[in-house]
């Protein structure tokens, strides 16, 4: 019996963690709570920017790239209105916390698609003090704008919905309205909060 317990006490000597090994598990889980807070915090951001964002990209494509209600949608008034949307929306994104690389991927990617809606609006704008042929051109390219940046919203929605799932959150789909015909990424059919 005290052979066992000998052999028991050296087994355990021998295979319990050192100091440094504790301390790196102990990095490791706040580092994980960290980005679940992180990446809840993202997903709650995420929406909100996307429902500032909605009525920003529904009136560029109203307005784009003829009006189809004859002009109203891009009023001055309302242009003034999406650059306001715009310009919150890239603050909300401004300051980032440092989080896992998949989460600062996922932040950086939507970020970036805020600072595109941004510049779409931008051009937008300046099409319209132009006339004729250049008119056209500007406004063509706040159209390509404004594809790219909700396709790249759209990677940045599909990689936050990998680092939800990850965490154990489920599927958290957060996507922009993509135009009819635009090469922009959507939700899969599952339902939210789901882990499939």
């Amino acid at each position: 019996m005290s052979g066992a317990l000998v052999v028991g006490g050296l087994v355990f000597a021998v295979t319990r963690p050192s100091s440094t090994e504790r301390m790196a598990d102990r990095l490791r889980a706040e580092s994980a709570q960290r980005d679940r807070e992180q990446i809840r915090d993202l997903t709650e951001l995420a929406r909100t920017t996307r429902d500032r964002l909605a009525p920003v990209l529904d009136g560029l494509d109203r307005a784009m790239p003829m009006p189809a209600d004859g002009g109203t949608a891009g009023t001055p008034a309302n242009v003034a209105k999406w650059r306001q949307a715009a310009a919150a929306a890239v603050k909300d994104f401004a300051d980032p916390p440092s989080g896992e690389t998949a989460t600062n991927v996922a932040r950086s990617s939507l970020a970036s698609a805020i600072r595109q809606i941004a510049t779409a609006v931008d051009t937008y704008a300046t099409s319209q003090a132009l006339a004729g042929r250049s008119r056209e051109t500007v406004m063509a390219l706040a159209v390509r704008q404004r594809a790219d940046a909700v396709f790249t919203w759209s990677v940045g929605a599909i990689a936050l919905d990998a680092v939800n799932g990850d965490v154990g959150y489920g599927h958290q789909p957060v996507f922009l309205p993509a135009s009819p015909g635009s090469r922009a990424l959507t939700a899969d059919p599952e339902h939210e909060g789901s882990n499939s």
